[in-house]
């Protein structure tokens, strides 16, 4: 089915050849970055982690999503999702594979990610974190391309793609849970130290998925005119708007546990991240507010009812929703949990141009994954 992605206009292959160059520019970036080394980005000594294991948490959670379309279609017979299933798992392809990128480009030496499978260390959350990814990106691959199979050749389905689909919700759910250990894990880190990080990822996770796939089942029915249909966009907008509903109040919990117990470790990560300390103003303050008044408008747009009435209203919402959990799970995630540093310093921290052109050009590389499989699912869908 790969040719069907050889056919397109002329926007389509000028669409293309845009994402082409920008993948080019992250192919560049790496290049200097493994030439020059690490120092070319912004991390420190006391701030291993960035921008890229940012996007890491981020596109982790975007690839669990899936699982709330899967679920209600396989398990519930909720039939309003199945024109909108194949979309939610070829979703999660391209973001399981950036996830993996990042993570490969904020390592100085790519190639010792093989010691994590030549010397494999069932005690490490990396280990059980780099198997989690890799199999949810096989169960996506084979269920999704052979759930396209069927519906274009008319043939039965295998017994065996069911019970894939059945193994791959729980496993939906655990490639987020074991990236949360990474960060909860760590004693030295009283800001990821909390059961509550778990929960607070998947909610976020839930939220953020749906709001992509909602403003992006939007797109599709503009440029193509695949439609997946009213109800199930309002059905998926009403699983988004609990999901961020309880991420909210999570961080409202974990906020409240730092400041009422009065604990100087808990409580310095949030004050960094919002105001000032030690006289020291964190770059990324002013998108931790954004972040907050994002968060707060989405609540505000939750509870109308208006919103629900058209599916056009819930565009200013889910991009609110994206936007917000981008910036808290990214510089929010990063800033807090690093700062102060176990000995008591901190570390200013803002992404280099180098992490920010990389970044663009591996979204551009995810984009033109999503593209390609995008365009094989409509094609294949409205003959």
């Amino acid at each position: 089915m790969l040719e069907l992605a050889l056919r397109g206009s002329h926007r389509y292959w000028l669409w293309m050849l845009i994402l082409a160059v920008l993948t080019g520019g992250a192919g560049a970036m790496f290049v200097y970055q493994q030439t020059a080394g690490l120092t070319v980005t912004a991390m420190a000594r006391d701030m291993p982690w960035g921008f890229y294991i940012a996007q890491l948490t981020f596109l982790v959670g975007v690839a669990a999503s899936a699982v709330v379309v899967v679920l209600p279609d396989y398990l519930h017979d909720v039939k309003e999702f199945g024109r909108l299933v194949i979309f939610g798992e070829f979703l999660a392809i391209p973001a399981v594979i950036l996830a993996m990128l990042f993570v490969l480009v904020d390592m100085g030496q790519p190639a010792r990610v093989v010691n994590l499978f030549l010397h494999p260390s069932p005690r490490s959350p990396m280990f059980w974190d780099s198997v989690a990814l890799m199999g949810y990106l096989f169960l996506n691959l084979v269920i999704g391309w052979k759930t396209l199979q069927i519906e274009r050749y008319g043939i039965e389905p295998p017994r065996w793609l069911r019970s894939l689909i059945l193994l791959a919700i729980p496993w939906a759910i655990s490639i987020h849970t074991v990236t949360a250990f990474l960060y909860c894990g760590l004693v030295a880190r009283p800001f990821w130290l909390s059961a509550v990080l778990t929960p607070r990822f998947l909610a976020s996770a839930f939220a953020a998925g749906p709001a992509l796939l909602i403003l992006l089942s939007l797109t599709l029915r503009r440029l193509t005119g695949y439609d997946p249909g009213d109800l199930a966009l309002l059905k998926l907008a009403k699983i988004m708007a609990y999901a961020m509903l309880l991420n909210v109040f999570l961080i409202g919990l974990e906020l409240f546990t730092s400041l009422y117990s009065g604990s100087p470790e808990h409580i310095t990560p949030w004050v960094l991240l919002f105001w000032s300390f030690d006289g020291i103003v964190s770059p990324v303050v002013p998108f931790m507010w954004l972040s907050a008044g994002l968060a707060i408008a989405s609540i505000v747009l939750i509870v109308r009812r208006r919103t629900y009435g058209r599916v056009a209203n819930l565009v200013p919402l889910a991009v609110m929703i994206v936007l917000s959990i981008w910036i808290d799970k990214g510089a929010g995630m990063m800033t807090g949990g690093l700062n102060p540093s176990p000995l008591g310093g901190t570390t200013l921290y803002f992404p280099s141009w180098v992490e920010i052109t990389m970044g663009i050009g591996l979204y551009a590389l995810g984009t033109m994954i999503l593209t390609v499989l995008y365009k094989i699912a409509v094609t294949v869908k409205t003959p």
